[in-house]
């Protein structure tokens, strides 16, 4: 029997939402989930989270500054501040679940769609390697935003008039209309996108031009990941039809920016679109897939050096 915890923490000054699905039995390892753009996590309590906390996952997410149910008033809509703000977000909630002793489950972080750029951003970043990033066990993309699909790619005029706009009017609102039909080939959740009030598809010019400018640098190759052994383990799952975020721009990433990185794996899902969790009766197969990943790297021995004694690998 899964267990549901809400509450809310405040992190600069700033009160979100926060929920976790937890197993009824021993916690096996923790999963710290960053969601995607107009998204919240209500989004995903009725399948890949239960799903991973029944196999003793606990799972740890809040809804991002500017979304779901962190939103209180109509102009906190897409409010997310700069990228600096995004980061250090995560930074203070990761910190919360990270291990404090060798007997405490290990910790992985999952990001889908605006949170996987947000991610893989946050893993490059030297400023959180010795604090968070190498006492992560491992890190999963799905669908991560790192390049637009050919169906969202906005012209470059737009992109230029979007960056500098955002600079003159940081808190100016404006709404970004996702095709809900893009998003899943399950009919009944594209009803459900158009009905749920939670995602308002609304966000800030600042917030925009901070997630244009971290997808660039993600597609260009900029921000990667500079030594080996700080990120442990990653592992990226991506549709090939996918309609939203672009499913070559994940694949180019995976094999020219993470050299530094030895565990690693790339999962194609062929024809699926972009919410991998919520795309119909297949999603059970991405719901084990996941789990198993993680916890084939909680069961995982190390052995250092000649005659060294194994050693939990964290």
């Amino acid at each position: 029997m899964v267990q549901e915890k809400e509450s809310t923490i405040e992190i600069g000054g700033q009160p979100l939402y926060t929920r976790s699905w937890l197993p009824d039995g021993q916690i096996k390892a923790k999963l710290v989930f960053i969601h995607g753009f107009s998204d919240h996590l209500g989004r995903y309590a009725d399948g890949l989270f239960p799903a991973l906390a029944n196999r003793g996952i606990a799972v740890h997410g809040f809804d991002q500054r500017g979304w779901g149910k962190s939103v209180r008033k109509s102009e906190e809509k897409g409010r997310t501040g700069p990228t600096t703000q995004v980061l250090e977000d995560m930074a203070e909630f990761i910190k919360l679940h990270l291990p404090k002793g060798y007997t405490d489950p290990p910790v992985f972080v999952m990001g889908h769609s605006m949170g996987g750029g947000q991610v893989l951003t946050f893993f490059s970043d030297p400023k959180y390697e010795d604090s968070i990033v190498t006492k992560v066990r491992g890190w999963l993309l799905e669908s991560p935003f790192i390049g637009f699909s050919p169906e969202e790619r906005p012209s470059t005029i737009k992109i230029f008039a979007g960056r500098l706009a955002g600079k003159l009017l940081p808190h100016q609102q404006l709404v970004h209309k996702i095709n809900p039909e893009n998003l899943s080939r399950d009919p009944r959740v594209v009803e459900s996108i158009r009905k749920d009030e939670l995602m308002h598809d609304t966000g800030t010019l600042e917030g925009l031009a901070g997630l244009l400018d971290r997808t660039t640098a993600l597609d260009q190759g900029q921000v990667k990941p500079r030594k080996k052994g700080v990120v442990k383990a990653v592992w990226f799952g991506h549709g090939t039809m996918d309609k939203t975020t672009w499913f070559e721009s994940s694949r180019r990433y995976f094999e020219n920016c993470l050299g530094e990185v030895e565990d690693k794996e790339f999962r194609k899902y062929d024809g699926w679109y972009h919410q991998l969790h919520a795309d119909g009766p297949d999603s059970e197969v991405f719901f084990k897939e996941v789990g198993d990943w993680i916890l084939k790297r909680v069961d995982e021995v190390v052995v250092k050096g000649e005659g060294d004694k194994p050693e939990a690998k964290l």
